[in-house]
């Protein structure tokens, strides 16, 4: 099936490590590799390591944060590893500009499109572009402006949304949580303490999950049961492999599976585990 990884182990680790953890990704027949970018090494840069530590595995950024580079230094960052490795990068773009609202990032694919650059003319040469979308006006930029949308932290129904609002030519890429720790209390435990990270911090998050139709007593507390139960798949090595199928079936192109684990090391037992049950 179209799945792929998506971590943000990385961050903090040997370089060494990070590329040997890719290699892995990439014997185990996974579709491609996604990473975030949040205080670690700068997006473009550890994709190019990433690319250059194995052979065919697609690297995609998961996402690249708009506001840290400027507009013709993202293009002609995004270009070059397409040119450099033809069809292996993808380039997920998205994060919050203060006071810019959804037009800053419109304004900012504008800026990209007439980067003047010497580049090759080819198509080619430019890599897929998907925006970290959530919400309907998101979306259908991202099905307009963009090639499609990398959703973070949605249950299947929001990819039927997603699907619906895009329309049926614009790539959908899923992230989707997975814990697959035996012990059935330290995996809620660990599913858990993720949900309650973004629905305390992250304001986007908990608008979509509202606009799902989740209650604010889903979202107090860290999470109720049933948005736990939504985000995470975590009960069984089945239900990982169900609530991959899920997003397909609502709609996804590719969906790309974050194994949590209790720790900061990068899980690639995990990885190993997922293989079987989803490839």
């Amino acid at each position: 099936m179209p799945v792929g990884i998506w971590t943000f182990a990385f961050d903090g680790k040997e370089i060494g490590e990070v590329r040997a953890a890719a290699r892995e990704v990439e014997a185990l027949g996974f579709a491609a590799l996604w990473f975030g970018e949040y205080r670690g090494r700068e997006a473009f840069t550890q994709a190019a390591l990433l690319l250059e530590a194995t052979t065919k595995l697609p690297v995609a950024t998961g996402i690249a944060r708009f506001s840290e580079r400027s507009a013709a230094a993202a293009e002609a960052a995004g270009r070059t590893l397409a040119e450099a490795y033809p069809g292996r990068f993808t380039l997920g773009l998205g994060g919050h500009r203060p006071g810019g609202g959804g037009s800053a990032i419109r304004e900012y694919l504008d800026a990209m499109n007439v980067a003047d650059l010497d580049f090759p003319a080819d198509p080619a040469s430019r890599p897929r572009r998907l925006l970290a979308a959530l919400g309907p006006k998101m979306l259908k930029l991202a099905a307009t402006q963009a090639d499609g949308a990398h959703p973070y932290f949605v249950p299947p129904e929001h990819t039927a949304f997603a699907r619906e609002t895009m329309g049926p030519d614009a790539y959908l890429a899923v992230e989707q949580a997975v814990v697959l720790d035996p012990d059935p209390l330290r995996a809620r435990q660990i599913a858990r303490e993720h949900v309650g990270g973004y629905v305390q911090l992250a304001a986007h998050q908990r608008a979509n999950l509202l606009r799902l139709g989740y209650s604010e007593a889903d979202l107090a507390g860290g999470g109720s049961d049933r948005l736990v139960d939504a985000i995470v798949a975590y009960q069984s090595e089945q239900e990982v492999a169900d609530r991959v199928r899920a997003h397909l079936d609502a709609g996804a192109d590719h969906v790309c599976v974050q194994v949590l684990g209790a720790g900061p090391e990068i899980p690639v037992d995990g990885w190993r585990r997922l293989a079987p049950l989803v490839l």
